[in-house]
């Protein structure tokens, strides 16, 4: 069975900083991407940042520059480093891990930024 759990979230101000994290059961090296994604209401599910293989990554044009995602082989984690934080990134962020055709998802945190 696998099981992500996402920590981290909370109440910023615009321009402060966040490390979201993503404990993953088993190896973080038996899945073929992890990513994360985020949600407000009424808007559907987006890609913000994911990592593919040994080193394919992706981030959506809005958190380019400003979010880094980063896989710990150790802790079997997945991190979304976000700084300079704006409004607009106030969502609910969301841990997905993609095995063979099988996806994951954890039950998110919630990010509000503060204007």
């Amino acid at each position: 069975q696998v099981h992500l759990v996402e920590s981290g979230g909370g109440l910023v101000q615009a321009g402060g900083s966040l490390r979201l994290s993503c404990a993953v059961t088993g190896s973080i090296f038996s899945f073929n991407a992890v990513a994360w994604y985020r949600q407000v209401p009424g808007k559907q599910r987006e890609l913000v940042a994911g990592v593919a293989g040994s080193s394919e990554y992706r981030y959506a044009d809005s958190v380019t520059g400003r979010f880094t995602i980063s896989r710990n082989m150790a802790r079997n984690t997945v991190n979304l480093q976000m700084n300079s934080l704006k409004s607009e990134d106030t969502a609910v962020y969301y841990c997905k891990a993609v095995r063979g055709t099988a996806e994951y998802w954890g039950q998110g945190t919630q990010v509000t930024v503060s204007s």
